[in-house]
């Protein structure tokens, strides 16, 4: 503003370097264990977007993470399995996955919110994610069509929110052929529900919050047909350790008949779903570091009766300077 007296604007810049092993490979599960697992370990500009504001609106146009705002809610924020960060039936779609971690796309964005205290957000992506550091970097071409969603609800101290998703270019199904061999194509879609709400005195020792989310998609062209996720948040565990929190929380990806159809097929022993039980707890020993043991089970990995239950530990350490 003080620049160009431009009024109502602010820009965002997201670099993103990962590496490390693969876990979600090691345990064999469709949903994986790890959220920041990336399959290509490379140095990306996750977002770079301006957004302008007016009143209780705005437009942000850029590379945008749409699990920022879209099918999210901050009380499973500590869980680190995937499909607690979003629903693996969107997830799992676009020819290079929507526009979520590790690589966004181009996207235009639209929020407001109105004086009853509900909400209204909708946005348009390149269907086809890339990034600067991606092999082929940003898409600029929309050849694979749009990604469009919509949401809206109540969002403040607990949030009850309605989504709705479609992609402008038909996909590919999963299983069915035309006569020719090629696969048919279908109309992808799909939508969810998000609701989160505190237990207790939010400002208070073990302030617990707990949330429940479901979502289906047209079940043809991706893996999964829908799933849910439930679990709770608990703030402030220990009166003494205000950075204590723990958490719990179940998810189960309802598998398409197309996937399961296909892997039958192929001889395995195949049923309706994968579900996955998730215990956290996250704590601060020292100001610059964050210490976060992480316990997860998964019955039936991949959706196959054949393969054992996994179960996965891990131990994470985050440290950060404090400016």
């Amino acid at each position: 503003e003080r620049a160009a007296s431009w009024r109502g604007a602010s820009a965002h810049f997201d670099l993103l370097n990962n590496s490390g092993s693969m876990p979600n490979d090691d345990a064999g599960t469709l949903q994986g264990v790890d959220n920041i697992e990336v399959p290509s370990q490379r140095l990306r500009l996750f977002e770079a977007w301006v957004e302008q504001a007016w009143g209780e609106s705005s437009l942000r146009f850029g590379l945008y993470d749409l699990n920022s705002e879209f099918y999210a809610n901050e009380s499973a924020g500590l869980l680190i399995a995937p499909a607690f960060g979003i629903g693996s039936e969107i997830a799992a779609t676009g020819p290079n996955g929507p526009s979520i971690f590790p690589s966004t796309a181009l996207a235009a964005r639209f929020h407001t919110t109105f004086d009853t205290g509900m909400f209204m957000r909708a946005a348009v992506l390149n269907a086809h994610a890339g990034v600067v550091g991606d092999p082929d970097g940003v898409d600029t071409t929309f050849d694979d069509g749009a990604l469009l969603i919509a949401e809206g609800g109540i969002e403040g101290d607990r949030k009850l929110a309605f989504g709705y998703w479609r992609y402008t270019e038909s996909q590919d199904d999963i299983r069915d052929l035309d006569g020719f061999g090629n696969p048919v194509q279908r109309d992808a879609q799909g939508a969810y529900v998000v609701y989160e709400q505190p237990l207790n005195d939010a400002e208070g020792t073990r302030a617990a919050t707990a949330f429940l989310r479901a979502g289906a998609s047209d079940g043809e062209t991706t893996p999964f047909a829908g799933g849910w996720q439930a679990g709770v948040l608990i703030q402030r565990v220990f009166e003494a350790r205000p950075d204590s929190a723990f958490s719990f929380g179940v998810n189960q990806g309802l598998l398409s008949d197309g996937y399961r159809h296909n892997l039958i097929d192929l001889g395995a022993s195949m049923a309706s779903s994968e579900i996955q039980i998730e215990a956290t707890y996250s704590d601060k020993p020292l100001p610059f570091l964050t210490i976060q043991p992480d316990l997860q089970w998964v019955r039936r990995p991949g959706g196959d009766r054949g393969i054992e239950e996994c179960l996965s530990a891990a131990a994470i350490g985050l440290g950060h300077l404090n400016p």
